[in-house]
């Protein structure tokens, strides 16, 4: 992902690169509501949102923290 923050709506991967908590069958498929303004480690982000399911339907509410240059934006 470009250094541009996730924006509201916008949908991304979420696997390995971004958390190892997300490696492998854990990837999600994510659909952003906000990232969190508050300063973190640098290029990690806290960003809240909704987990999608394989129809695109919201499943759960999270709060997610990632890296940021391990987030990929999907169509």
């Amino acid at each position: 992902m470009s250094e541009a923050l996730p924006q509201p709506g916008d949908v991304l991967y979420v696997g390995g690169a971004a958390s190892v908590q997300f490696q492998g069958d854990r990837a999600l498929t994510f659909r952003v509501i906000r990232v969190d303004p508050r300063r973190t480690y640098d290029g990690w982000l806290w960003i809240d949102g909704y987990v999608l399911g394989p129809s695109g339907e919201a499943i759960s509410r999270r709060v997610i923290f990632v890296r940021r240059e391990g987030l990929r934006k999907r169509p």
